[in-house]
Order: structure tokens, then C-alpha cells, then sequence
């Protein structure tokens, strides 16, 4: 996707580029399941001071999202 960029997203402005025609709700489990089922991925953000009450992810960790799961 050429308009994505590595910036802060919220996880529902994250979540839904991954899924465009989810409910946001359903977008952010979605996309926070597949990060939780990533070892390697989960431990880098955790290694990084994410939390799972965050509600923004740094430029570091969408970076860090996407290169473990791709772009969206």
C-alpha cells in the first residue's frame, strides 16, 4: 500500500488498514491476536515498553508490526 507510512497510529487507526471493513472493534482483537500468536513480534514489542492497555503504538513498534506481519 504506497499511502501507509511509519508514524504513531492508534491500534484501531493500525488495525484498520490491516482490516479496512471490519468493525473497529473487531479490527484492533484481530490485529492483537495476530501480534500475540507472534513470539518473536510480542517480545520485541514488549522489550520495546509496549502494554497491553496502550492505546497508541510509537513509530518504533508499527515498525516493528510491520516487518513481522507486512504492510497492510
Amino acid at each position: 500500500m504506497n499511502d501507509f507510512k511509519i508514524q504513531p497510529y492508534t491500534k484501531k487507526e493500525l488495525a484498520l488498514f490491516y482490516f479496512p471493513t471490519a468493525d473497529p472493534h473487531v479490527a484492533v482483537n484481530r490485529l492483537m491476536s495476530w501480534v500475540n500468536r507472534c513470539k518473536p513480534l510480542h517480545k520485541a514489542l514488549l522489550d520495546q515498553g509496549y502494554q497491553k492497555t496502550s492505546k497508541w503504538l510509537s513509530p518504533r513498534e508499527v515498525k516493528l508490526i510491520t516487518d513481522h506481519l507486512g504492510e497492510p
